[in-house]
């Protein structure tokens, strides 16, 4: 039996300080280092910030987000449920597409309105824990997918550093290395805040699984030249009809993919999946500040130079082989097509 590797402490409650542990990502590769949130303000700026971020990682954040809320109000002697409404609505408006960031926030709200306010963090540790085991199973219901000997194309991360500690595309990637089917991953830098090549490639060199940079633009050329596979990524929502919101750069490796006649999958837990919103042209796309892409060619906002960075893009449907859940796996055509 392959040993399960150690989960990485992404995101952890302290009970004795009542605190919430976080191992800031804005650090790595360079350095490990986690900080401490101590109130719902401090979590909605390493939200923002991306010190903690990944879908089903911003699901836990967002719960001890409220709790924090829950805490300082008792301790203050004042209402603990309206303060944990307050800080809800917050928490909740940090990143708008990562629909998991609402669904732990209104997991918190629920359990806060029957009166449980002592130990809202309970929600947190729940969701960390549905997290891992929902990690495991995606890996067991992905690894047959990986075809043997091929290499494995991934964009952004989606290994422990995004979740509670283990991953979705990522810890089916990991599985398939563990059982001899990927003889290297290749790793998209995933501009302009490098999540591939500062934390995947981090995630993966520290499993001990060989790896490969890839500048963005490569990727389709290595489809061509790499002997790929197919394509794992993950996603940070997924609509009624199958249309997946992910990292900035995925649709147009899913464009590549289907050129190239490579399978292309969405490895995501039930939480990701929004069947309130009916298709990808429903979903909220965050755009962030544009000193994010400007800074990297040298400009200032002051230079006049104007920038367009979101932070997603939405896959459409047709150009997914196969939504890998903790359930099973979904072929097209989608349930909700």
């Amino acid at each position: 039996m392959l040993e399960e590797p150690t989960p990485i402490p992404t995101i952890r409650w302290s009970t004795a300080a009542r605190v919430v542990r976080i191992l800031d990502q804005r650090r790595l590769p360079r350095r490990e280092a986690y900080i401490e949130i101590h109130t719902p303000a401090q979590m909605i700026s390493a939200i923002r910030s991306l010190a903690v971020r990944g879908a089903p990682a911003l699901g836990i954040a967002g719960a001890y987000g409220v709790a924090l809320a829950a805490h300082r109000a008792l301790d203050a002697g004042e209402d603990p449920l309206k303060a944990a409404m307050r800080a809800a609505k917050r928490v909740a408006a940090a990143r708008p597409t990562a629909v998991n960031l609402k669904y732990g926030v209104d997991l918190a709200v629920q359990r806060a309105r029957t009166g449980a306010l002592q130990d809202l963090e309970s929600v947190g540790d729940r969701l960390l824990e549905e997290d891992l085991a929902a990690s495991r199973a995606m890996a067991a219901n992905g690894v047959d997918l990986v075809p043997p000997g091929h290499r494995v194309l991934t964009h952004c991360n989606t290994g422990g550093l995004a979740t509670g500690g283990l991953g979705t595309a990522l810890a089916v990637i990991r599985l398939a290395a563990a059982h001899g089917r990927v003889p290297e991953v290749l790793v998209d830098e995933t501009r302009p805040l490098l999540q591939g090549s500062r934390l995947t490639l981090w995630e993966l060199l520290r499993a001990g699984i060989p790896a490969r940079l890839l500048p963005d633009g490569a990727a389709a050329w290595a489809m061509r030249r790499l002997d790929v596979g197919c394509v794992m990524v993950g996603a940070d929502r997924v609509a009624a009809n199958g249309d997946a919101a992910n990292k900035i750069g995925t649709y147009g490796v899913a464009l590549a993919a289907a050129a190239h006649g490579i399978p292309f999958y969405i490895v995501a837990p039930t939480t990701s999946f929004d069947l309130a919103t009916p298709d990808g042209e429903a979903i909220p796309i965050e755009e962030r500040a544009p000193e994010e892409v400007l800074r990297a060619g040298g400009w200032a906002r002051t230079d006049g130079v104007l920038a367009f960075n979101p932070a997603f893009d939405v896959t459409p449907a047709r150009l997914i082989a196969g939504w890998v859940t903790e359930r099973g796996v979904e072929r097209p055509p989608f349930p909700g097509t």
